[in-house]
C-alpha cells in the first residue's frame, strides 16, 4: 500500500494497517541491518587476516587493509538500508536516482574536495605511504595512524587527541616507522673535566648497551659535538627498533649520569653570581 499515491484520502483503518504492515518492515530491515553489519564486518576481517596469512601481508598493511574494507561496507551497506527503507514507505526509487543524478551532477562542481579526498586516499593506500599504526607527520599534525579512511585518515597524537585529516591535506608525508630509528643522546661535561675520562666512561656504558637487544647498531661514543657556554657536549649515536628510540634515549641519559657521577665527573648546571657594589 502506498500512502504517496495520488488521491489517497485519508482513513484512519488504512493507516492503521500500513503503520503495522510498513513499521514492521521497517523494523525487520533495522534489525537485519543490525546483524549484518557486524556479521560482514567479521567476515571482512577474517577473509582479509586469512590472506594475510597465505601472502605474508604485515600485521600493519593487515590492518590497515581491514579498517578501509569494513569502512567501505558499512557505507555501502547504509545505502542500501536507505533505498530500501524509502522503498518500504512507497517512495519509488527509479525516479529518485535519476533526480539525484541531475542533482549530483549539478553540485559536481562543489564536491571537488571530496574526489580529491577519495583519490588521495586511494594512491596513499597503493603506494604504501602510510599504514595503520605507523607514527607519521602528516597534514600538519605528528601521531601513530589509527585508521586510513577513503575520505579522511586518523592519527592520534602522543598527547591522546584523535585527528581528522581529509586526504586531500595531506600533501607530503614523513613516515617514521620505516627501517631502524635513530637513538642519539647529547651529555654535557664541564671544562675543567678531563675529556678523555669521560669519554671512556661513556663508552663503557655504550658497550653495556650495546647487548640491549632494542640496539640494532651501536650505541657509539661519537666524541665532542659543540662546546657550550658551560660544558663540553659529547655525542652518543645508535639505531634501534622502530618506536624505541624515547625509551633507549631516556634509559642511557639516566646510566651515563649515574656512570660520570660515580667517577667524579662533573655535569654542569646553570650558575648565578651576584656581584654587589659597596657603596
Amino acid at each position: 500500500m502506498n500512502l504517496f499515491e495520488e488521491g489517497f484520502k485519508f482513513n484512519p483503518t488504512v493507516v492503521v494497517e500500513w503503520l503495522i504492515t510498513g513499521g514492521l518492515k521497517v523494523l525487520v530491515l533495522l534489525i537485519a541491518f543490525a546483524i549484518i553489519k557486524p556479521i560482514g564486518s567479521k567476515a571482512i576481517e577474517a577473509a582479509i587476516n586469512r590472506m594475510s596469512t597465505q601472502r605474508k601481508i604485515s600485521e600493519r598493511r593487515n590492518q590497515t587493509l581491514q579498517k578501509l574494507t569494513v569502512n567501505i561496507f558499512s557505507y555501502v551497506l547504509f545505502f542500501i538500508l536507505v533505498m530500501m527503507l524509502l522503498s518500504t514507505v512507497g517512495i519509488e526509487i527509479g525516479p529518485l536516482l535519476a533526480g539525484a543524478g541531475i542533482v549530483g551532477l549539478a553540485i559536481g562542481f562543489g564536491a571537488q574536495g571530496l574526489v580529491s579526498d577519495i583519490v588521495t586516499g586511494f594512491f596513499l593506500l597503493l603506494e604504501r605511504q602510510i599504514e595503520v599504526d605507523d607514527y607519521v607527520t602528516a597534514g600538519g599534525y605528528d601521531g601513530v595512524v589509527e585508521e586510513v579512511g577513503i575520505r579522511t585518515t586518523k592519527v592520534r597524537s602522543f598527547d591522546g587527541t584523535l585527528n581528522f585529516i581529509p586526504n586531500r591535506n595531506i600533501a607530503g608525508v614523513a613516515n617514521h616507522s620505516r627501517g631502524n630509528m635513530r637513538a642519539l643522546v647529547d651529555i654535557g661535561i664541564g671544562y675543567d673535566e678531563n675529556i678523555d675520562q669521560a669519554m671512556d666512561v661513556l663508552h663503557k656504558v655504550a658497550e653495556d648497551f650495546a647487548e640491549d637487544e632494542r640496539f640494532k647498531e651501536g650505541p657509539s661514543v661519537l666524541g665532542v659535538q659543540s662546546l657550550g657556554s658551560s660544558d663540553v657536549v659529547i655525542r652518543i649515536l645508535g639505531k634501534t627498533e622502530n618506536m624505541q628510540q624515547w625509551a633507549v634515549e631516556r634509559d642511557l641519559r639516566k646510566a651515563m649520569k649515574e656512570a660520570l657521577d660515580a667517577a667524579g665527573i662533573e655535569i654542569p648546571y646553570p650558575h648565578q653570581v651576584f656581584v654587589q657594589k659597596e657603596s
